[in-house]
């Protein structure tokens, strides 16, 4: 059980920013890191002034106070979260708020219990993620840089170490939208593998939920940024 030290990320509703679908292409063989990345050209500097990738520590009372008019159901949840968590952290509704609070929580929680065992077994299992990309026909290039990211973010929060970060400079990594996004790109490769890999058990769902093949769910609603995960990311993401 978490103690009243922790906190929560909550994801706020979604920005109304449209996006451009990524991998138009159907070539992989041609695709570069670099056409991911340029997909943000679409993120307004307005939204990115106004709310942050990942938000400051707010007290659950403010959760609260917006849903004070709301369903009562939703306020005893709200009600429940207090006894164990002392704050939240907003992160910004751009369809990544689901991969983005995950990257903060978990590496500021190996930030906090300084696990290494944890991390190796992490790193164990990136590189199996590495050989199912590659054995799925994913040219390295593809997705290297931005395993290297996470693994680089991943070894920085442990201390003692020439590369080690302070937790003020893990926030500020969190908030940097050049390793912000690689990370969040990680997730979603790791993701699209697994869903691949795995695609007969998945495939009913994504026949019920998109009326889509699986490679093209994962091409259209998985590896793109600013698509919005679902129960089947979220499954295959943990799974």
């Amino acid at each position: 059980m978490q103690n009243q030290q922790d906190e929560i990320p909550v994801e706020p509703e979604k920005e109304s920013t449209t996006f451009n679908a990524a991998f138009e292409a159907d070539d992989w063989s041609n695709y570069k890191d670099t056409d991911v990345m340029q997909q943000h050209s679409a993120i307004l500097e307005q939204d990115a002034a106004k709310f942050p990738f990942v938000g400051d520590k707010e007290p659950l009372s403010s959760l609260a106070n917006e849903y004070k008019s709301g369903s009562p159901i939703l306020l005893e949840k709200i009600e429940v979260l207090s006894k164990q968590y002392a704050a939240i952290r907003r992160t910004r509704g751009d369809g990544n708020c689901f991969f983005r609070s995950f990257m903060f929580s978990y590496l500021e929680h190996i930030f906090e219990s300084q696990d290494q065992a944890e991390v190796e077994r992490i790193k164990t299992n990136v590189e199996k993620c590495r050989k199912t990309l590659q054995g799925l026909g994913y040219s390295d290039f593809t997705f290297e840089d931005f395993f290297s990211l996470f693994i680089e973010q991943l070894e920085s929060v442990l201390q003692g170490n020439e590369d080690s970060i302070s937790h003020d400079e893990l926030i500020v990594r969190s908030r940097d939208q050049s390793v912000s996004d690689y990370v969040v790109m990680f997730f979603r490769f790791v993701t699209s593998g697994e869903i691949k890999k795995r695609s007969e058990f998945f495939e009913p769902f994504i026949l019920g939920l998109t009326n889509t093949t699986v490679e093209q769910f994962c091409k259209t609603s998985v590896e793109p940024m600013g698509e919005e995960s679902d129960h089947v990311h979220i499954t295959a993401f943990f799974g």
